[in-house]
């Protein structure tokens, strides 16, 4: 079932071996000959065939980034591996190697064909970004579980399996079992599945299919309901208040703090605890709206600067247009005009003017094109200050609401100290009648312990909501930054290109002229 080791030794993809085998498949022509001169681009290459080298381990494909169909078969490859960037493969051929398990194959989610024909595996699986997948040869493997097939359902473009020679197919109901799990496939080992036999299946395992489709409804509403969550979530996290929608800012505090399930004994605390956590949350669940609310101008803000800019662009680019097919209509035919033209005198004149307007046309194409630098600039300066101003603010409210729960956190420090101190003296005067845990009792041996555990878990709180701050104020000025610096970039981009566009405009002009001086000194 699998391949052993031979006398020749085992090898590993190298370059020496990847060089080989592009300069065999490619072109043998001149061509051909001059690309190994040369030297050969692995990026050009989109088909590779690496079958029959003795191959032990998969390396050094990194390269083959375009690369649709790629042989592997008959080696003695072990572990799938190293195929991460091979993104646009369609074809991949692993068979009659001695792979144990299907796994790295997770990233060519263009794959349509896989064969693992012929291998050492028993169990179908780590398949789940294939969702292109239409055929799936493992055939001549351990597979024993007829059960395992099932997993196939959720590859809803596989038309041809083939599974001849595992031990799963000595299973009586073989055929039944795949044609009712698997209704859309049409070919089963290298034969078409018979309507006849589909009609049985269905029939024979209705019940089990009705289950299994209610069963795939159920998760599919309950991935659906997960991705919908991961989309909020994402958008919270874009705004810099995901979790502030509820009491994960406070209970996180508390959960890092030793003290608190110990002070909780207190009397009075549990009221007290309610009030306070009531209030604080109140204040996250605002800096929540608020949040998504200025999120919203932000991006209203970004969709109008880019309206403006390319309106402007494209204002610049019709200017541009038109000067240059006003020049060329102007000047069409005229040098053929010229070559043509009996007297020198009139022709060299009329070379002369041309050269003039091609100079005009230049400095007025260069001189819109300034002009537009300028228009797009005053446009951005505009658009930073609208962003460092909604920032600001943002900011500046962010640490308001913060500094209100910083400020709830005093009054309940406060209030948990006196009520931890009044209760300090009750037991020294034994008047405290309350029953109370050892581990709690043994907080109030002195005022100094009481203390000193009750500004503990102050503590623990204020830096839970500083750096709740902190992280809302980083994230607000990163964005603003890396935006206007993407802006810049982008414009920066945008006039170097313009430029280049020009002076290669010009350049084909000048050299279309000079073409024509040079001709006329020849006669």
């Amino acid at each position: 079932m699998s391949r052993l080791y031979d006398t020749i030794e085992p090898n590993v993809i190298d370059e020496k071996m990847l060089q080989k085998a592009v300069e065999e498949q490619g072109p043998q022509e001149e061509l051909g000959q001059l690309a190994k001169r040369e030297g050969i681009d692995y990026k050009d290459v989109i088909e590779l065939q690496l079958d029959f080298r003795n191959i032990l381990k998969i390396d050094n494909l990194w390269q083959f980034v375009n690369l649709t169909k790629l042989q592997l078969d008959n080696n003695i490859i072990e572990k799938i591996e190293a195929l991460d960037s091979l993104v646009h493969l369609i074809w991949l051929d692993l068979s009659f190697n001695n792979i144990e398990v299907i796994e790295g194959l997770e990233a060519l989610v263009k794959l349509q064909d896989l064969s693992l024909y012929n291998n050492r595996i028993s169990k179908i699986e780590n398949l789940d970004t294939l969702q292109e997948l239409q055929v799936f040869s493992i055939g001549n493997n351990n597979l024993t579980a007829l059960e395992n097939v099932v997993y196939l359902r959720k590859f809803k473009n596989l038309r041809t399996l083939n599974l001849t020679g595992n031990p799963v197919c000595e299973n009586e109901q073989y055929s039944m079992f795949i044609a009712a799990h698997l209704p859309d496939l049409v070919y089963l080992d290298f034969r078409l599945v018979d309507e006849n036999t589909r009609e049985l299946a269905d029939i024979k395992y209705q019940y089990v299919i009705d289950e299994l489709k209610q069963g795939e409804a159920q998760a599919l509403a309950k991935l659906v309901e997960e991705q919908a969550k991961q989309k909020e979530l994402e958008h919270h996290k874009a705004a810099y208040v995901e979790y502030l929608n509820g009491p994960f800012l406070f209970e996180s505090m508390y959960a890092e703090d030793t003290e608190a399930a110990r002070l909780a004994y207190l009397p009075g605390m549990a009221d007290l605890l309610e009030t306070y956590k009531s209030k604080f949350v109140l204040i996250c669940e605002n800096l929540f709206a608020y949040g998504l609310k200025e999120h919203e101008k932000r991006q209203a803000e970004v969709s109008t600067f880019y309206e403006c800019l390319q309106e402007a662009i494209q204002d610049s680019q019709k200017q541009g247009t038109k000067i240059i097919l006003d020049f060329e209509n102007d000047n069409q035919g005229l040098l053929d005009m010229i070559q043509n033209m009996s007297s020198f005198e009139i022709a060299e004149s009329k070379l002369v003017k041309y050269n003039e307007d091609i100079s005009q046309l230049s400095d007025t194409l260069m001189t819109l094109e300034m002009q537009t630098v300028d228009q797009l600039e005053e446009i951005i300066k505009d658009f930073e200050r609208n962003i460092a101003d909604q920032v600001s603010t943002f900011i500046e409210n962010v640490q308001g609401m913060m500094a209100q729960c910083r400020d709830l956190e005093n009054h309940h420090h406060e209030k948990l100290l006196e009520i931890a101190i009044n209760t300090l003296e009750k037991i020294v005067k034994s008047e405290f009648d309350e029953e109370m845990p050892d581990d709690v009792r043994l907080l109030f041996v002195d005022k100094d312990t009481i203390v000193n555990a009750v500004n503990a878990s102050h503590d623990i709180h204020l830096l839970k909501i500083d750096n709740r701050e902190d992280d809302i104020v980083t994230k607000a000025n990163s964005w603003s930054s890396s935006v206007i610096e993407e802006v810049h970039k982008n414009e920066l981009n945008r006039n170097r290109n313009r430029v280049r566009e020009i002076n290669q405009y010009i350049d084909h002009l000048q050299e279309e002229l000079d073409n024509m001086e040079s001709l006329e000194q020849m006669e």
